[in-house]
């Protein structure tokens, strides 16, 4: 396993690129398993969880070439396998989104069970009662869903919690039901009205995505065709966050500030200076110091649960006492003790973070628990004084792509070493 080591102490300053939403696009990666042709599609992060999807769709017998800007076609006009076996599946929750695509096109499935997660509970329930609505017939045997249909048929789908990859799993499995389906309490980020605008680029008939009603009627076959997967917003609001625990100043191109309402406000509430035009963010500290922060996560378009960690990471430096309730997992404060090594003064109550923050923190060396807590011991690390060594960033690599390198671009000191480096 790899280390970041990281020297900090130094303001953020440049430009730097967004990648594309991992959010985005693993679900239209699963998609493609709707259509017999050819469908090219840009904008793909090479990042683990894309690795994982690709490899699972090539163990089903889908063809994938991937050129040298990282483009990908894909071709899912013969599938040899149903079954995404329990190894992939248990590296990447998002697997289990081949079930509705294959049961819809295909009548049939067989997709392990996701098992534990690191953050809380995060059950595929929803998936499998909107997937019963509309005919399928579910077994669980040795930890598989077992799922077959001979035709799926649209149903009115009240879903009991709000949940994206059950809202995009049922989505794709309506795209080729006979009639109607309509998904209420459906999932309302970003991500979700991506995967909508990619069926219907291919030929689905979605709408509503993006509001808490989506229906989509039911079409005989889908096509091939052409897609850009959209900015990632959590990277974006992720480098926002350190610049401004630096006091920094940088420069976001190839973004999308629409999606970013609610982190842009709190941002500014604490001190930051923001511009933004239709593609870029810019973000300018003024060598301050910010405010702490309170916040409360939610989903979309509330203050998203994937901020959070990197959040609390700016109010342990921050002027004040901040507070951070998280409502969505039951389990993702991991990053706290990681960040109370380097100095931090938070006190945990239930799901409440009360953090009151310190002058500065020091490097000492620390442990990734999950992706986004990754993503806030980068950015302790960024603004500490010595040096900061992060173990198991593999989960970093889930979700960032060349974070070392992007961070570089913006005058940060860090480098990637093997676990066993001896210095």
């Amino acid at each position: 396993m790899e280390k970041l080591i990281i020297k900090g102490n130094i303001p953020l300053n440049g430009e730097i690129k967004i990648s594309g939403a991992k959010n985005a696009a693993l679900p239209i990666l699963a998609a493609t398993l709707l259509s017999s042709a050819p469908i090219q599609i840009s904008n793909i992060p090479h990042l683990q969880d894309v690795t994982t999807i690709v490899s699972l769709l090539g163990q089903m017998g889908v063809r994938i070439t991937l050129d040298e800007r990282s483009n990908i076609e894909v071709d899912a006009s013969r599938l040899e396998s149903f079954h995404a076996p329990y190894e992939l599946v248990r590296t990447m929750r998002a697997s289990v989104l081949v079930l509705g695509p294959l049961l819809s096109r295909f009548g049939e499935a067989e997709v392990s069970l996701p098992g534990g997660c690191a953050i809380g509970t995060r059950p595929v329930d929803q998936h499998l009662k909107g997937m019963q609505a509309m005919g399928a017939e579910i077994r669980i045997e040795n930890g598989y869903i077992k799922a077959k249909a001979a035709k799926l048929r649209g149903a009115t789908i009240v879903m009991d919690i709000v949940t994206v990859t059950g809202t995009e799993n049922i989505m794709m499995a309506a795209a080729l039901a006979k009639g109607q389906t309509i998904i209420h309490n459906a999932a309302r980020e970003p991500e979700v009205e991506d995967l909508a605008n990619f069926l219907n680029t291919i030929g689905a008939k979605v709408s509503g995505a993006g509001t808490s009603t989506i229906v989509i009627d039911g079409v005989e076959k889908l096509g091939g065709g052409r897609y850009h997967v959209l900015p990632d917003r959590i990277e974006t609001g992720t480098y926002l966050a350190a610049a401004t625990i630096t006091r920094g100043k940088i420069k976001l191109k190839n973004t999308r500030p629409d999606l970013l309402e609610s982190i842009l406000l709190k941002l500014e509430e604490i001190g930051a200076i923001i511009d933004t035009g239709i593609d870029w963010i810019s973000l300018d500290m003024k060598g301050r110091r910010p405010y702490a922060a309170n916040i409360s996560t939610a989903p979309y378009p509330a203050f998203p649960t994937d901020m959070q960690a990197q959040m609390m990471a700016v109010n342990t430096i921050a002027e004040g006492t901040g507070v951070i309730t998280e409502t969505v997992f039951e389990n993702r404060f991991m990053h706290v003790q990681e960040l109370q090594r380097m100095g931090a003064n938070i006190a945990l109550k239930g799901n409440t973070a009360i953090c009151t923050g310190s002058d500065h923190l020091h490097g000492a060396p620390v442990m990734a628990t999950d992706l986004r807590a990754s993503a806030s011991l980068v950015l302790a690390g960024l603004a500490a004084h010595g040096e900061t060594t992060i173990d198991r960033i593999y989960h970093i690599d889930r979700g960032y792509e060349c974070i070392e390198e992007k961070l570089a671009q913006l005058g940060a000191q860090i480098h990637r070493i093997p676990s066993e480096h001896r210095e």
